[in-house]
């Protein structure tokens, strides 16, 4: 059996920091899933002139403030995507791939998805629709497939991909896709429908400049491989309001045991907001273990 973590972590954004000091400082076991390189987003602001005790400081010095003190606390970030979150019991079960991780409560934090989901994506998952390669390419040997890449990290993952199935379109929303496959076809427009029946049999693409409507291909399955995910994809129950989570002052999602901060809680999305969200986060977290501890479920699932 998996070890038990007292919380999991996903997002390693400002609030995502927060939530990780503040767990630490609290002696929970945790695990803190994310990049290394933390918050893209941070590193690419131009200033920041709103966090207290750092006066006008581009986002690159705000990141390496951050990493110097995740560095001093000795705190490890797991560099895995988590791609499904499942309840079991009392705990939740975190995938990335075939690897999992129990955790008896959650914090999400990983911010706002850059790509929008694309109408039937949600719809399809687990009746066609995939987003995790590893996982499920085995069942699309020698049959036409659909790929819907969102970052160049991830081609290693088209790859695979492309070693079992017959025929692969690909999509991609980035600049530089330079994969070459006997296989591989790169498409010029983009995906704008899932559709199928039971199952995915198509995928219909944006019309282009001088279609009447965009084409329509033939597909057994979607893998769509990004760097984050809905809420709702991840974690299937979670109330969403207005594209966010919703969540209460104390961050409590409409889930037991389950948290949201930062970004993907809704505006505004300010580092300061975040960072104090991630710390609210967890001592609604350090409540939740007391009250089932003194109840005697923590452990039941």
């Amino acid at each position: 059996m998996a070890e038990l973590y007292d919380l999991a972590i996903v997002g390693t954004g400002p609030a995502g920091i927060s939530a990780a000091l503040t767990a630490k400082a609290r002696n929970l076991n945790f695990i803190w899933f994310g990049s290394k390189d933390l918050s893209a987003k941070v590193e690419k602001a131009q200033l920041v002139s709103n966090y207290p005790g750092l006066f006008q400081v581009t986002g690159s010095e705000l990141k390496d403030a951050f990493f110097g003190q995740i560095e001093k606390e000795q705190i490890s970030i797991t560099e895995k995507s988590i791609n499904q979150i499942f309840k079991m019991g009392k705990n939740y079960a975190l995938f990335s791939g075939q690897e999992s991780w129990m955790a008896k409560t959650l914090i999400l934090c990983m911010g706002t998805a850059p790509s929008t989901t694309i109408s039937g994506e949600e719809k399809f998952l687990g009746r066609g629709v995939s987003y995790c390669a590893t996982c499920d390419g085995r069942l699309y040997k020698d049959k036409t497939i659909a790929v819907i890449c969102t970052t160049p990290r991830l081609e290693e993952e088209i790859e695979f991909l492309a070693d079992l199935a017959g025929k692969v379109y690909v999509y991609v929303t980035y600049k530089g896709f330079s994969l070459t496959r006997d296989n591989l076809e790169l498409r010029k427009s983009y995906p704008a429908e899932i559709i199928g029946e039971n199952l995915v049999n198509a995928i219909v693409e944006r019309k282009l400049p001088g279609q009447e409507r965009g084409e329509i291909l033939a597909v057994d399955g979607v893998f769509c491989l990004k760097d984050s995910y809905s809420p709702v994809s991840l974690l299937k129950g979670l109330e969403m309001e207005d594209n966010h989570i919703k969540a209460d002052r104390m961050q409590q999602t409409n889930l037991e045991g389950v948290y949201a901060a930062g970004d993907c809680s809704g505006r505004p999305y300010q580092y300061a907001k975040a960072v104090g969200e991630g710390n609210v986060a967890v001592h609604s977290a350090v409540e939740y273990l007391h009250e089932e501890k003194k109840n005697g479920e923590a452990d039941i699932f």
